[in-house]
């Protein structure tokens, strides 16, 4: 167990892959800079590869003050044994007080690693994170300046804040989508520390021959529109008319998980809770009941119309225009009024 470091740095895992940073690295920076000048400590972030020094300068364009480069030829490849030994090692060194990865495979499979090795608490798919207080009621006790962690729980039915007063460092994994991307600063500069990583065949627990990557048929996180249909629109069939829409407007079609499960549309498509968090300029939900795991996906879109001819849908409660009827009217309403002004 690390001891509390209430003047530790924020870090950051900076995850890549053959030399590319991931978004969810990048995203993590935003949330990670304004936790770090909350706590009036730096933000500094985790790189470990091999040959990926040059992504040290974006760290710092994006917010990063510090890079912990750790390169070493086992490390070109992650591997979770590997990864979490270094990351372990680091952490024991120079002792931050909080410790954030993107809930991506990647950091899904290497956090819990690293929070055993530690001996640390680990909070997953957090959608916010802030700093405050707290007050133990059976002491009276007042810890100041914890990260809280908000994830939802229950199935998505509650919001819980997690925190963690007395195992440290504070880690979490942040979902996909959730924080904004930071606007990158080019003329920021960045300290490099150059860590000296020792690691031997014995800590690869396999070998890997090849790597394949099934690329996702739709980026919904890039799509400045996206129109998402629900179980209420009834069929794959009829699904063609969110396709047809998304077309009109130059976006890309989404589904909810219950649309997915009924077979209208692929999971590639799917948004929310687990399915992809995303933040459109415009956001349109047809036939979309809106339970909370599906607007923790999507409610910080910039506009958000929701057809649905129940009035009192929960997804009228997050949407900026609401239009109540039958989505089998109003929406070729809609693509016939949008080829028209085209």
């Amino acid at each position: 167990m690390i001891e509390v470091n209430k003047k530790g740095e924020v870090w950051i895992f900076a995850e890549q892959h053959h030399g590319k940073l991931e978004e969810p690295a990048l995203e993590l920076l935003s949330k990670g800079r304004q936790l770090a000048d909350t706590l009036k400590v730096p933000l500094a972030a985790m790189l470990l590869g091999d040959k990926v020094s040059e992504l040290c300068t974006k760290l710092g364009q994006y917010g990063a003050d510090t890079v912990y480069l750790a390169e070493h030829p086992l490390l070109a490849d992650y591997q979770a044994s590997s990864y979490a030994k270094v990351i372990d090692e680091l952490i024991h060194k120079h002792k931050p007080q909080i410790v954030l990865y993107g809930a991506t495979p990647c950091g899904r499979d290497l956090a819990p690693r690293v929070a055993s090795c530690i001996k640390a608490g680990l909070t997953a798919d957090c959608t916010d994170l802030q700093i405050g207080d707290h007050t133990i009621q059976k002491t009276g006790q007042t810890y100041e300046n914890l990260l809280l962690q908000i994830r939802p729980a229950f199935g998505g039915n509650i919001i819980a804040t997690i925190i963690n007063y007395d195992r440290w460092p504070q880690m979490a994994t942040v979902r996909e989508g959730v924080m904004p991307m930071p606007t990158p600063d080019v003329k920021r500069k960045v300290t490099v520390v150059k860590e000296s990583v020792k690691l031997s065949a014995s800590d690869l627990a396999i070998e890997i021959l090849a790597e394949h990557i099934q690329k996702k048929k739709v980026n919904l996180k890039a799509s400045r529109v996206i129109v998402t249909g629900g179980a209420g629109v009834g069929s794959k069939e009829n699904f063609r008319l969110i396709w047809d829409l998304a077309n009109c407007l130059g976006g890309a079609p989404g589904g909810t998980r219950a649309a997915v499960d009924l077979g209208f549309i692929d999971r590639d498509h799917q948004v929310g809770q687990t399915g992809t968090t995303v933040r459109p300029s415009l956001y349109i939900a047809v036939g979309v009941s809106g339970a909370i795991q599906h607007q923790a996906g999507m409610a910080e879109s910039q506009k958000i119309i929701a057809i649905n001819n129940d009035p009192e849908a929960p997804i009228f409660n997050v949407a900026h225009y609401k239009i109540v009827g039958d989505l089998n009217q109003v929406v070729p309403m809609m693509i016939k009024a949008i080829k028209e002004k085209a």
